[in-house]
C-alpha cells in the first residue's frame, strides 16, 4: 500500500530525520534569518497587508466598519497553518486559502478584505518587506565582521610579513595591511547593502496589471485618492516610497539587484577564506581549533582549515545564484507570467540564508584567529634578502653604479642563492654573495639594516591607521549600538 501524504506527514512529525531538510536551514543559518522566511512569518505579513489595505481604504472614505476590521486585526497572530493547507487543497490558491483562513477568525470582516487587490498586492509587498529585513540583518552581520577585522588589523598593523604575488614571495607587507584587503572588500559590500536598504520601494497598491483601475473604481474615479491610498498604504507598512509603475508584480530586476549584492558578499568571503587556507598551509595564521575537535577520521594529527573551507563552499553557492534571478527578470512576459513564482520561493530565501551562513562562519573564524608570529618571522627572514634587492639597487645607483648592469648582477646572484636554498640550504646567502661583489662595495655596509623587515613595508602600517579611521570607523558608526549585533554562536 502506498503511503499517503498524511501518513508521510505523521511519520515526519514523529521522526524529522525521515524527510530531506535544507542544509542551509538545518546546519548553517541563524534562527533570525530562518524566521524571516518561515511560513508563519509569511502568513502573518499577508494578514498585516490585508489589514493595512482595509484600514487605509476606510481612512480615505470607503464604507468599511472600523470595529470589524479592528476585531480581525486583534486575531492576527492566531495562525493555523494546517487550516490554510486544508483550504489550499480545495482552492488550489495559497493566497485565497490564507485569506479564507484569516476571515474565519471573524466572519463579519470577510466582505471587506482584499478589496481591489490582486494576489501580488499581498505576496509582492510581503516579499519586499522580508527582503528589506533580511538586508538589514546582513548589513548588521557584515558590520560585525568588519569590526572584528578592524580590531585584528589595528593590532597587527605593523607586524611585517612576507607578501605574495602569484603566491610567489614578493615585497613585504604587514599582517594588518593584508587584513585590510579583506576589510576593503567587505566595506564595498556593506555600502551596497546600505544603498539597497535606503532605496528599496514597496510595490504598493497597483491592481491586476498595474493600472490601479480597481482602486479608481472603488474611489469613484478620484485619482488623487488612489495616489494617496498608495502613499498611505506604504507608509503604514514602513516604506517611504512605492514603484511609480509596475505590471502585476514589482520589477524582477529588483531581485537580481539584491542577489548581485549578496553575491558580492560571497566573493569577498571566498577571497578571504582562500587566503586563510593558504596561510594555514604556511602555518602563519590558523582558524580556531577546539579542544575536542577532530581534524580527520584517519589522520589524527590533522588540523584542517575547515571553517575557511566551509565559508568558501557556501560562498560558491551565493556567487552563482544571481544568474537565476537575472534569468527570471529577463523572462517576464508583458505585465506578468507565473514562471517566476516557484523559482523565487526557493532562490530568494536561499540567497539570504546562504549570505547569513557565510557571515556566521566568517565571524566564527575571527573570534579565535591565531597568529603565529615566529613562523611569520622565519618565512620573512628566509626570503628577506631577495626582498631587499630593489632597495639595494636604488642605493647602488645613487652611489654611482649603472642601473642595468647592477640589475643583471642582482639577478644572477639571487638565482644562485635561490637554487642553493632549493638544494636544501637552511639559510639565504644572498647578502654574502653581494658583499663579495665589488659592484656593491659602496653599499654593503647598509645590508645589516635591511635584515629588519619593517624597513621594507613602506606605508603599510600608516595605511591601516588611515583606512580604519577615515573609512571603516565612520561606516561602523552608522550602525552603532543595538543595530550592530553579533549573530548567535556557531559550532563549525
Amino acid at each position: 500500500m502506498t503511503k499517503g501524504a498524511k501518513g508521510a506527514d505523521d511519520e515526519a512529525a514523529a521522526d524529522p530525520g525521515v524527510l530531506w531538510r535544507s542544509a542551509l536551514a538545518s546546519r548553517y543559518t541563524s534562527r533570525a534569518m530562518q524566521e524571516l522566511f518561515s511560513e508563519r512569518r509569511r502568513a502573518k505579513l499577508w494578514r498585516e497587508i490585508w489589514i493595512a489595505l482595509a484600514e487605509t481604504q476606510r481612512e480615505l472614505g470607503l464604507d468599511l466598519p472600523a470595529a470589524e476590521i479592528a476585531a480581525l486585526a486583534r486575531r492576527i497572530d492566531d495562525i493555523d497553518l494546517a487550516r490554510a493547507a486544508e483550504l489550499e487543497k480545495t482552492l488550489r490558491h495559497d493566497v485565497m486559502a490564507h485569506l479564507h483562513a484569516f476571515a474565519e477568525l471573524h466572519p463579519p470582516a470577510k466582505p471587506f478584505l482584499h478589496l481591489g487587490a490582486t494576489s501580488c498586492t499581498i505576496t509582492d509587498n510581503a516579499d519586499l518587506i522580508v527582503l528589506r529585513e533580511a538586508l538589514v540583518l546582513l548589513r548588521d552581520a557584515t558590520a560585525q565582521v568588519m569590526q572584528q577585522l578592524a580590531d585584528f588589523a589595528r593590532h597587527y598593523r605593523a607586524l611585517p610579513t612576507l607578501g605574495y604575488t602569484h603566491f610567489q614571495p614578493a615585497q613585504p607587507t604587514t599582517v594588518g595591511k593584508r587584513a585590510c584587503l579583506w576589510l576593503q572588500d567587505l566595506l564595498l559590500d556593506f555600502e551596497e547593502l546600505e544603498r539597497l536598504i535606503a532605496w528599496l520601494p514597496l510595490r504598493g497598491v497597483k491592481g491586476t496589471t498595474g493600472t490601479q483601475a480597481s482602486f479608481l473604481s472603488l474611489f469613484d474615479g478620484d485619482h488623487a485618492k488612489v495616489r494617496e491610498l498608495d502613499r498611505r498604504f506604504a507608509a503604514r507598512l514602513g516604506f517611504a516610497t512605492t514603484f511609480a509603475v509596475t505590471g502585476q508584480t514589482y520589477p524582477r530586476k529588483v531581485d537580481a539587484r539584491i542577489l548581485a549584492a549578496l553575491s558580492g558578499l560571497g566573493q569577498s568571503a571566498a577571497k578571504a577564506g582562500n587566503d586563510l587556507r593558504l596561510l594555514a598551509h604556511e602555518q602563519e595564521i590558523e582558524e580556531p581549533f577546539e579542544e575536542k575537535q577532530v581534524g580527520s577520521s584517519a589522520m589524527a594529527y590533522k588540523r584542517n582549515p575547515m571553517r575557511a573551507e566551509r565559508m568558501v563552499s557556501l560562498a560558491r553557492l551565493l556567487i552563482h545564484l544571481p544568474a537565476n534571478a537575472a534569468e527570471t527578470a529577463a523572462q517576464q512576459w508583458l505585465e506578468r507570467t507565473l514562471d517566476d513564482s516557484a523559482n523565487r520561493r526557493i532562490v530568494l530565501a536561499e540567497a539570504c540564508l546562504a549570505a547569513d551562513a557565510v557571515l556566521r562562519v566568517y565571524q566564527s573564524i575571527f573570534r579565535g584567529i591565531l597568529v603565529h608570529e615566529p613562523r611569520i618571522r622565519a618565512h620573512l627572514e628566509r626570503e628577506l634578502p631577495f626582498m631587499a634587492t630593489e632597495e639595494i639597487l636604488m642605493q647602488a645607483v645613487q652611489a654611482g653604479g649603472d642601473r642595468q648592469e647592477l640589475h643583471e648582477k642582482l639577478r644572477v646572484h639571487a638565482r644562485a642563492a635561490a637554487e642553493r636554498m632549493k638544494g636544501g640550504a637552511a639559510d639565504n646567502d644572498l647578502f654574502k654573495r653581494l658583499a663579495a661583489d665589488p659592484a656593491f662595495a659602496a653599499v654593503k655596509r647598509g645590508f645589516e639594516k635591511l635584515v629588519d623587515g619593517s624597513t621594507l613595508t613602506g606605508r603599510a602600517a600608516q595605511q591601516v591607521t588611515e583606512f580604519l579611521s577615515e573609512q571603516v570607523e565612520p561606516a561602523l558608526k552608522r550602525v552603532a549600538g543595538g543595530a550592530r549585533r553579533e549573530i548567535e554562536d556557531l559550532k563549525v
